[in-house]
């Protein structure tokens, strides 16, 4: 009598779980020890129980924590959702992946230790301690006690120097909670290289090797932490220093100003990797004239700074370049790209008044916090008003919350769409939230305006998603426009993304790799290679008022910046550490408009005028085989992450043997015919097609080796044919289409 008593108040207590939910209990764990391991300590479902499917996979996206689920049993994402995950494991199913009178004959326990069908097959051990913690906690009553909260995950070692790559390195892992405690949550903690083939790591002693020389970051996960952990192995085994004594001609004198050379120099000397000389004067003109102008240097300015001995030529030259009306006209077609500017359907009015708005700010010199602050807040005519069409860019609110996050956040928000972001702090409230801002304006016509009616639904809770700031705060349900707390944040001098994304940018764009990378893919899992660095540029723009121009000068006149593209033996491996520079293909716009520079024969565009230069295009469907040929981006999404390959195949067969070059080259006024015209020789032809090409005179080598296939002693009309074959080399040449 009394064990029926015992299974009818059993039952009862399961009843009340699935029907009211479950019961929550205010007890609290003030001891350090692993909790699970005594049947009288109360096993806390969130704490204990969640690590454990995290660890065997079971909420990874291959399996139940796919959107779908598997086999009609759904978990969140890397345990995002704990209590969505406590409702599906007691309440669905009928309530038969617990048996509170049998725990050892749960599916939660039958299924994972493989003693009934699974289609992941045998997770868990019968006697192991995650199958024993899930038999405690059903035996408990199977109850959602949550008796801490994680408030942060302390990873050891975060960051390592590896002397000898024989040496194991042990990992561990301490959570530290809410009431104060702390615990070793090492086996509990999922450890995941970036790089398996560099690092091994043992699942079951968090034991780490790594193979493979290099920096090298490695994912914790526990709960909803994801802690990054930074290996870096010497590339080389003898210490810079070393290095440099051994061949003195290699070692430059450069700055150690901290805020760029310093931090480079510090973690170039960590790998041990020596840098490359710094470029001579023409490399450094053509360089530098292509990143802040898109246009190649004329062969006078060329001539002029060779025979310029002054020791502040650089920074003159910088400054010139930057108050240039090809600056301006430059840099409104890199800002153009990041927004995406494009004529809509039957629609290029929109786009030609945004260019037009957008070259306005870039020729003022105008914040960057301004410009944001301006495109986001835009509405009315978009005819009229240029930055409204911000609005226009893409069709949903959604959209709009994607865009503008990897815009002017370089965050990927995009992730947490479906669920939290399993590697970011990003959640579903963030996404939805931000799209709720967006929601209430109205863009798909002409008129950009506010819509105070405007929502979006919460998938998680379908009901309407209340507007939030990401990763900061909820606004008003009832907000008519949110855009103004929004941009406040987004552009305020503490704000940790905004600037730091656009300096990003800029250093991508002169150095040819981001300091992060994707740049839009900001996250504490996919660190900056130089955080100090980083972190020093962004307070420095801030500092100085949002300033583009000042931002591209220190850059442009530091010495990582001025390297030789030459690399020596030791750091010839080297693709983000700026021991030497990198080489960087010539956009399609810039090597159109160089093409067209250095034959003197202008491409045609679509109806504009004859003269006009692909840099200066303001839409990217403008017609042009030429453009299409090179590769252009169409700017229907981002150009950042654009699969156009703007070094690919059908590029190199037009460069190779198409009208691109081959129609252009010697036709009547070219530079071609001008310069035979004017009865210069075939030599003096070489060198002004050397000047206007590769910015520099023809090196001894080359020249001998013109002079064994040109008859010097001929007239230089005598020799058309090889001279066109001399032209179309220079042009086809990998000098010639990379940025050195």
């Amino acid at each position: 009598m009394k064990a029926i008593q015992l299974t009818l108040i059993a039952l009862t207590l399961l009843a009340v779980s699935i029907l009211c939910g479950p019961i929550h209990q205010n007890t609290s764990v003030a001891n350090n020890e692993p909790s699970g391991l005594a049947i009288s300590d109360r096993i806390d479902f969130e704490n204990d129980l969640i690590p454990i499917f995290t660890k065997f996979g079971c909420n990874a996206g291959a399996c139940h924590g796919a959107a779908a689920g598997r086999g009609e049993f759904n978990l969140s994402l890397f345990g995002g959702n704990p209590q969505a995950d406590y409702k599906a494991i007691v309440r669905q199913f009928a309530g038969r992946r617990v048996n509170l009178m049998h725990p050892e004959e749960s599916l939660i326990i039958l299924k994972p230790t493989a003693q009934t069908k699974h289609g992941g097959g045998q997770v868990l051990k019968e006697d192991g301690e995650g199958a024993k913690l899930l038999h405690n906690w059903i035996q408990q009553g199977a109850t959602y006690e949550t008796l801490r909260h994680l408030a942060r995950v302390e990873i050891s070692p975060q960051k390592h120097v590896i002397s000898n790559l024989e040496n194991p390195i042990q990992l561990h892992a301490t959570a530290h909670f809410s009431d104060g405690t702390t615990e070793n949550v090492t086996r509990w903690t999922v450890f995941t290289p970036e790089d398996t083939s560099a690092i091994e790591i043992d699942a079951a002693t968090a034991i780490a090797k790594v193979r493979r020389r290099g920096r090298h970051i490695v994912l914790a996960r526990y709960l909803t932490e994801v802690v990054p952990i930074e290996f870096i192995a010497p590339l080389n085994e003898v210490p810079i220093q070393d290095v440099h004594k051994s061949d003195e001609t290699h070692t430059s004198s450069e700055s150690t100003e901290p805020s760029i050379d310093g931090e480079i120099l510090k973690l170039l000397s960590t790998l041990r990797l020596p840098v490359s000389p710094a470029a001579n004067d023409a490399t450094f003109l053509r360089r530098v004239t292509l990143d802040l102008t898109g246009r190649l240097p004329a062969p006078d300015v060329v001539t002029a700074f060779l025979a310029n001995s002054g020791e502040s030529k650089r920074e003159t030259l910088v400054d010139t370049l930057l108050q240039s009306d090809e600056f301006n006209e430059y840099w409104t077609l890199q800002l153009a790209k990041l927004l995406r500017i494009r004529s809509g359907r039957d629609d290029s009015q929109g786009a030609l008044v945004y260019h037009q708005w957008l070259s306005d700010q870039i020729r003022d010199g105008v914040g960057y916090d301004q410009v944001a602050r301006t495109v986001i807040m835009a509405t009315g005519d978009t005819h009229v008003i240029g930055p409204a069409n911000f609005y226009r860019t893409v069709d949903s609110s959604n959209e709009q919350a994607e865009f503008m996050s990897e815009l002017f956040m370089g965050a990927r928000l995009r992730c947490a769409n479906c669920h939290n972001h399993p590697l970011d702090k990003w959640t579903q409230d963030d996404y939805h939230g931000l799209a709720a801002i967006f929601a209430k304006i109205e863009g798909s016509g002409q008129v950009v305006k506010v819509k105070p009616t405007g929502e979006v639904i919460h998938p998680a809770t379908r009901e309407k998603a209340i507007p939030r700031i990401p990763g900061n705060r909820f606004l008003p349900a009832d907000v008519a426009d949110g855009r103004t707390e929004l941009v406040d944040w987004l552009t305020g001098t503490d704000n940790p993304y905004f600037a730091k994304a656009i300096v990003n940018r800029l250093w991508k764009a002169m150095m040819g790799r981001g300091l992060v990378e994707p740049v839009d893919d900001f996250r504490s899992t996919n660190p900056a290679t130089h955080p100090e660095l980083l972190t020093a540029l962004a307070d420095d723009f801030v500092a100085h008022g949002y300033d583009l121009r000042r931002t591209l000068k220190r850059i442009a006149l530091s010495a990582a910046y001025a390297r030789s593209a030459n690399t020596l033996p030791q750091n010839a491996t080297d693709d983000r550490f700026y021991s030497h520079a990198l080489q960087k293909p010539l956009e399609p716009e810039v090597l159109a408009d160089a093409i067209s520079d250095v034959l003197d024969v202008p491409d045609v565009y679509g109806n504009e005028p004859e003269g006009t230069r692909a840099v200066s295009l303001f839409d990217p469907n403008t017609e042009s085989e030429a453009l299409d040929i090179l590769g252009r981006c169409g700017r229907e999404t981002s150009c950042e992450s654009a699969t156009e390959a703007t070094d690919g195949l059908q590029r190199k067969l037009h460069l190779f043997n198409g009208d691109l070059l081959n129609a252009r080259i010697g036709v009547p006024d070219s530079r071609l015919d001008k310069l035979m015209s004017e009865g210069k020789s075939s030599m003096e032809i070489l060198n002004e097609f050397y000047l206007a090409a590769l910015s520099r005179h023809p090196t001894e080598t080359e020249q001998q080796f013109w002079e064994q296939h040109i008859d010097v002693s001929a007239s230089a009309n005598s020799q058309r044919a090889v001279l066109e074959d001399m032209v179309w080399s220079l042009l086809t040449c990998n000098e010639f289409v990379t940025n050195r």
